[in-house]
């Protein structure tokens, strides 16, 4: 594609916008609130099924199971939507998956 028609199309699509310069996948400091401090019900609760009384240990690997599926499947899920999204409007896969902003 010639540089002109690349240009154009990057102001037609993306309106002057790049990525952004740092690594901006999984590590940011919304990761570490998610994490840290709005899991903490969470946490407690997965403790409190095999530390409480009374104590049935193949419920609480059940309900390990259920919640390990949930979580997996929504971050596939949002993983999937994500390189969708920035194949179709963004041009390419987002930056764990191919260089920073678009190609």
């Amino acid at each position: 594609m010639s540089p002109a028609l690349t240009t154009f199309a990057s102001e037609l699509l993306y309106h002057g916008y790049d990525g952004t310069g740092g690594f901006t996948g999984f590590p940011n400091e919304g990761t570490w609130v998610i994490f840290a401090i709005i899991l903490v019900p969470v946490y407690i609760m997965l403790a409190a099924w095999f530390l409480g009384k009374p104590r049935d240990t193949s419920t609480g690997l059940l309900g390990v199971g259920y919640l390990v599926g949930l979580t997996t499947s929504m971050w596939v899920g949002m993983f999937i939507l994500t390189v969708l999204i920035g194949v179709v409007f963004y041009g390419g896969p987002p930056e764990p998956i191919s260089s920073v902003g678009p190609p």
